[in-house]
C-alpha cells in the first residue's frame, strides 16, 4: 500500500518521495518510540544475575555473603542514577546514552575476563566496581530512552512507562535465547554477550532518541494498545518457548531458529511505526489539496491617534528568593516541584519507604533464586526456568499494570498508589511460598514474585511524575528507583546472605568438616532461606500499610483531573503558534504565507483526529 502510493509521481518522483518518506518515518516520534523499546529490550542484564552468579562464586571462591555483596553494588549501579538524570537535564539523550552503553561494555567486559581467567582474579572491590559500572548503564539507559519518551508523551505516560519496562522486564528471557544461538549452554560466555549487545543496539539508534515537540493524536492511546498486543505476543511465544525447552533439549540450530522468531517479533512494532507515518502523510496531504487560494493584500492602514495612557508607576523591584528558602513551601501536587522540593516532601518519604521494602524483598528473591532452588533440590536446569519465568511475568507486571492503572485512572478515578498496595501485599504471597518451601512451589513463586516486582517500576514512576510533574522528572525519576539497592542491602545482604551462611557453617560443622574462610559455602534443606524470607514478609507487609498512608494522603489529588495542565499547554501552545504567524503574515509573501497556513491545518488536523 506505502510503494504504491509514490509509484505514481513520474520518473524519479516516486523514489523521491520514498526517500522523504522514510526520513519523515526516521525522525517521527513513533520511530523514536520503537527504537527505546529495542534499546529497553536488552537493558535487563542486572535481572539476569543469577544465571551466572553461580560461575563468580565458583571461579572467584566467594561465600554467600560475598555474593550477596557483589548482588548488592549491581542493585546499587542499575538503581542509582542520579548522575545519569543531571547528565539528562543539561545535554540531549544521545549524550546519556553514549555515556552508558561505553559503561555497559566495560563494567561487563572486564568482568568477563576475571570470571574466565584472562586477567589475574581481582580483589572483591573490583569485581564489586566493575558489575557497579556495567549496571549502572541501565540507568543511563533508562534516563536517556525512558524518560524522553514520557515528556514525549505525557498524556499517556501510564503506556509509555508499562510498555517499555515491560521489555526491560522481558530482556532476561530475550536474551538467553539470543545467548544460546550464540554460544550454546556456556554460562560464562553470557557475561560477554551482556557486555557487546546492548552497546551496539544503543550506537545504533543512538540519534533518533530525542525531545519532540508535537499535538496529542487523537489515536494515540490505540496505537498504544497495538504495541501491547505485539509484546503480548512476544511474552507468549516466550513462555511457550520456556516450556517446550524445559521438557527437551534443544540443538544449536533449534536454538538459532527460536531466537530469529524472537527477533522477527521485536521488528513488528516497525510496521505499526510506518502505517502512523503513512497515516500522517496522508493526513498532511489532504489538507495540502483542501488548502483554499490565499489572496495577500497590502494596505495602508488608517493613522489613529492613540490616547495618552498616564505613566505606570515603577515596578517595585522582586525580592530574590533563595532556592533554599522554598525547599518546604511546595506547590501543589501535580505542579512542578523543584528537586529539593520533591526530595524533602512527606510524599517522596512514603513513597521511597513502601519501594524499598517492596522492591527490596522481590530483588532478593529474584537475585537468590539460583541458591533457592539448589537448596531445595531442584535441577541446575530449573534455574533457568525460574529466571525465564521472573522475566516473563516481570514484564506482565509491567505491561498490565501501566496500561491498567491508566484505564482504572481516567475512567474510574482509581488512585495508583492504591494498586501499590494491593501489589506489595500479593507480593507477600510469593515471600510465603519460599519461607515454607511448599513441593514445586518455587515455579509459582517465581510467577508471583516476577509479578510483583514488575508491577511497583510503572507504578512508582508514574506516581512521581504526577505529583512532582515532569519538569526536573529526569533527577526524580532516578532518585525513585535508589529505593532498590537500599531495600537490597538491607534484605539481600544483611539478612539473607548472613543468614544462608550461618546455616551453611552450622551443617558445615555438623558434618565433621571446618571452613578457613573464602570457600564456597553451600546450604541445603528448606531451612536455608525460612528465617530470611520470614522477615522479607514482614518487612513487606510493613511497606504494604506505609503505601495505604500515601493512598489517604493523595485521595483528593487522584479524584480531580491531573492530565487537565497538559490539554491546556497544549491548546496555548497551538493558540500561540497560530498568533504569531497571523502577526508576521503581513510581511511575508504568498508563498510563505500559504506553507505556514499548511503547517497549521496539519497541526490541527492531526490534533482533533479528522
Amino acid at each position: 500500500m506505502v510503494v504504491a502510493q509514490f509509484s505514481g509521481g513520474g520518473r524519479g518522483g516516486g523514489w523521491k518521495e520514498m526517500r522523504g518518506f522514510g526520513l519523515q518515518v526516521i525522525i517521527g516520534r513513533w520511530f523514536m518510540f520503537f527504537a527505546s523499546q529495542l534499546i529497553m529490550a536488552v537493558a535487563g542484564a542486572t535481572y539476569m544475575f543469577s544465571l551466572y552468579s553461580s560461575d563468580i562464586k565458583k571461579s572467584l571462591g566467594y561465600d554467600q555473603t560475598t555474593l550477596n555483596l557483589l548482588s548488592f553494588f549491581k542493585d546499587l549501579g542499575g538503581n542509582v542514577g542520579v548522575i545519569s538524570g543531571l547528565i539528562n537535564e543539561v545535554t540531549p539523550p544521545w549524550v546519556v546514552l553514549s555515556i552508558g552503553a561505553i559503561m555497559n561494555f566495560f563494567g561487563y567486559f572486564m568482568m568477563w575476563l576475571a570470571v574466565t581467567g584472562r586477567i589475574a582474579k581481582p580483589p572483591v572491590w573490583q569485581m564489586c566496581l566493575y558489575i557497579c559500572i556495567g549496571a549502572n548503564s541501565q540507568s543511563f539507559a533508562n534516563t536517556g530512552a525512558l524518560v524522553t519518551c514520557v515528556k514525549n508523551f505525557p498524556e499517556s505516560r501510564g503506556s509509555v512507562l508499562g510498555l517499555l519496562k515491560g521489555y526491560v522486564g522481558l530482556s532476561g528471557a530475550i536474551m538467553t535465547q539470543i545467548y544460546y544461538a550464540f554460544y550454546g549452554d556456556n554460562s560464562k560466555t553470557l557475561i560477554l554477550l551482556i557486555a557487546w549487545l546492548p552497546a551496539v543496539v544503543s550506537f545504533v539508534f543512538l540519534r533518533t532518541i530525542r525531545s519532540i515537540k508535537t499535538f496529542r493524536q487523537a489515536n494515540e492511546l490505540k496505537v498504544f494498545y497495538h504495541l501491547l498486543y505485539i509484546s503480548l505476543g512476544l511474552a507468549g511465544f516466550l513462555m511457550a518457548l520456556i516450556i517446550v525447552q524445559n521438557r527437551l533439549n534443544f540443538t544449536r540450530i533449534e536454538y538459532f531458529g527460536s531466537a530469529s522468531v524472537v527477533t522477527l517479533l521485536l521488528f513488528m512494532p516497525l510496521g505499526i511505526v510506518i502505517r502512523e507515518e503513512f497515516n500522517l502523510m496522508k493526513i498532511k496531504r489532504k489538507s495540502l489539496d483542501d488548502l483554499p487560494e490565499l489572496n495577500v493584500v497590502t494596505q495602508k492602514p488608517p493613522s489613529v491617534e492613540l490616547a495618552t495612557e498616564p505613566e505606570a508607576p515603577p515596578a517595585q523591584t522582586e525580592k530574590h528568593v533563595s532556592c533554599l528558602e522554598n525547599v518546604f513551601k511546595p506547590p501543589d501536587r501535580g505542579e512542578d516541584y523543584t528537586i529539593l522540593q520533591a526530595l524533602f516532601s512527606i510524599d517522596m518519604l512514603i513513597l521511597f519507604v513502601a519501594t524499598t521494602c517492596g522492591v527490596g524483598g522481590t530483588l532478593t528473591a529474584i537475585d537468590n533464586l539460583g541458591q533457592i532452588g539448589a537448596s531445595l533440590g531442584y535441577p541446575s536446569r530449573a534455574t533457568t526456568t525460574f529466571v525465564s519465568l521472573v522475566s516473563i511475568w516481570n514484564y506482565l507486571g509491567r505491561a498490565v499494570t501501566g496500561f491498567a492503572s491508566e484505564v482504572l485512572l481516567t475512567k474510574y478515578k482509581i488512585p495508583r498508589p492504591l494498586l501499590l498496595t494491593i501489589v506489595l501485599l500479593l507480593s507477600c504471597v510469593g515471600h510465603i511460598l519460599i519461607a515454607f518451601a511448599v513441593p514445586n512451589s518455587l515455579y509459582v513463586a517465581s510467577v508471583i514474585i516476577g509479578f510483583c516486582f514488575g508491577a511497583q517500576w510503572p507504578l512508582m514512576f508514574a506516581i512521581i511524575s504526577e505529583i512532582f510533574g515532569l519538569k526536573y522528572y529526569s533527577t526524580l525519576y532516578n532518585f525513585g528507583a535508589v529505593a532498590s539497592p537500599v531495600g537490597c542491602y538491607i534484605l539481600n545482604v544483611m539478612v539473607t546472605g548472613k543468614l544462608y551462611d550461618k546455616e551453611a557453617r552450622k551443617q558445615l560443622e555438623a558434618s565433621g568438616s571446618r571452613t578457613g574462610g573464602g570457600e564456597d559455602l553451600s546450604c541445603t534443606g528448606a531451612q536455608c532461606y525460612r528465617m530470611a524470607f520470614i522477615i522479607i514478609t514482614v518487612a513487606t507487609f510493613f511497606g504494604c500499610i506505609v503505601s495505604l498512608i500515601l493512598v489517604f494522603r493523595t485521595r483528593k489529588f487522584y479524584k480531580g483531573d491531573i492530565y487537565k495542565k497538559f490539554r491546556e499547554e497544549a491548546k496555548a501552545a497551538e493558540i500561540g503558534m497560530t498568533s504569531a504567524e497571523n502577526a508576521s503574515d503581513k510581511r511575508a509573501p504568498a508563498g510563505e504565507v500559504e506553507h505556514r497556513a499548511t503547517i497549521a491545518t496539519v497541526a490541527a488536523t492531526t490534533s482533533n483526529g479528522k
